[in-house]
């Protein structure tokens, strides 16, 4: 005889109403959309949610986790996640967007780069001007992106995709890693970053996308600067707390090194604050992500995941447990 209890609900999801037309169907999964910029009401209609998807901006909800009833896993829309840490409740299970904004943010560092190399931001300078000026600011050598040395530090998701786009470019990569290990298909060697001293006077451009973490809150500092040769450039596109900005600001002041930057500390960037205005350095506004190709990836992600719980009960890619 077969039981008569209660079948079990369905899992319960709660998705941004941005993701209705994206997101695949489901079967075996209750999904209940929202409007993330109602804070008015609750996501999931003030029922039981096992899994809550945040929008892009995600802030205002943040401090509201607590009030979702039965709320047990997050999927963030970001790949940073250090953010949420002090607002997620005990005995909910985080996991961020894996490879959802690897290719966006790459091909960014990428603009960065070759923007900083080729001194684009004179020439818009100088089109604004109507001058036909071809000198290089401050008689600084002619540069490229081709036959430059550039090391990954952060050899993850956006570290490998930026390593296909630069092996593209004929550039040279230095990947570094949490430890030494073998290379892949990209590189012959993954470096761990105890080797990182020894490894930064070789780089003609620093790319930094490590995530944020206590290890790497500061890590490049003063003395990882002070190891990059004259002219190096420096491109962050992980987050601004990775690098000491008094330490950055003061060597290129000092004309030395160079940045471009789509992450900074603090952030948003304030007006009157000295990166503003330090020759060479340029700053966007932490749009690595901001790609019409980031919605349809995030809903495929999503419907990944709301896969996996309903087969698994859980998430995959946790950084929470």
């Amino acid at each position: 005889m077969t039981g008569t209890g209660p079948r079990p609900r369905p899992p319960v999801a709660a998705v941004p109403e941005e993701l209705r037309e994206l997101l695949p169907p489901l079967d075996g999964v209750q999904v209940r959309f929202y409007d993330p910029r109602d804070t008015g009401t609750v996501p999931g209609g003030g029922g039981d949610v096992d899994v809550l998807a945040l929008p892009m901006i995600a802030g205002p909800w943040l401090k509201r986790l607590n009030e979702i009833p039965g709320l047990g896993s997050v999927v963030l829309s970001s790949a940073g996640y250090e953010h949420v840490l002090p607002h997620l409740p005990d005995g909910v299970a985080l996991a961020n967007a894996v490879g959802v904004h690897d290719t966006a943010t790459a091909e960014l560092a990428l603009a960065l780069m070759l923007a900083a190399q080729r001194y684009l931001p004179q020439h818009v300078l100088s089109q604004q001007a109507q001058t036909w000026h071809r000198s290089t600011p401050g008689g600084m050598p002619w540069r490229s992106l081709a036959d430059s040395t550039v090391l990954v530090l952060g050899y993850g998701g956006i570290g490998r995709a930026l390593t296909r786009r630069l092996l593209a470019s004929e550039c040279e990569v230095l990947a570094v890693a949490s430890t030494d290990k073998p290379g892949d298909d990209l590189v012959d060697q993954v470096h761990g970053i105890d080797r990182l001293s020894e490894l930064l006077p070789r780089a003609d451009i620093l790319a930094v996308s490590v995530p944020l973490s206590k290890r790497t809150a500061g890590l490049v500092g003063e003395q990882a600067l002070a190891a990059l040769p004259d002219g190096a450039l420096v491109v962050n596109v992980a987050r601004g707390g990775v690098v000491d900005t008094d330490a950055l600001v003061a060597e290129c002041a000092s004309g030395r090194l160079r940045a471009a930057l789509d992450v900074t500390d603090p952030e948003p960037l304030p007006d009157g604050h000295p990166l503003w205005s330090t020759p060479g350095v340029l700053v966007v506004p932490h749009i690595g992500g901001a790609s019409p190709a980031s919605m349809p990836r995030m809903a495929r992600y999503l419907h990944h995941q709301l896969t996996a719980y309903r087969d698994t009960g859980r998430l995959q890619h946790l950084v929470v447990p």
